[in-house]
């Protein structure tokens, strides 16, 4: 067999015929976009809502935040809440020392087991 009659065996045998062996043309984009659809879905449940729902929570304990909650800081510091406004909260974090702070800037409450 030499060169010539393999391209002309490749070119005898042609396109797929039409019908079955394509299949349904809604189904094949069906079967593209499942994919996607799923990894959507799987980033949507393992990424997003779970973010959403500690910001949530962290939006709570904010508009809840009173006078002598013991609290962290997004930068570490351990304090005891003086005074909470609406945007601003004075933190007590040693004697005679108070600092105000954002209200976004503290992490979270202290467990009641914490030393000071």
């Amino acid at each position: 067999m030499n060169f010539l009659n393999l391209i002309s065996e490749a070119y005898a045998m042609g396109p797929a015929p039409q019908g079955t062996a394509q299949g349904d043309p809604i189904m094949s984009l069906i079967a593209s976009i499942l994919p996607l659809v799923l990894i959507v879905v799987v980033f949507y449940f393992l990424l997003i809502r779970p973010q959403q729902k500690r910001a949530k929570e962290h939006r709570q304990m904010l508009e809840n935040l009173k006078k002598g909650d013991k609290v962290i800081t997004v930068g570490g510091i351990y304090g005891v809440v003086e005074s909470v406004n609406p945007n601003t909260v004075v933190l007590k974090i040693a004697e005679n020392v108070k600092v105000k702070f954002s209200k976004q800037s503290v992490a979270a409450l202290r467990p009641p087991t914490d030393e000071d």
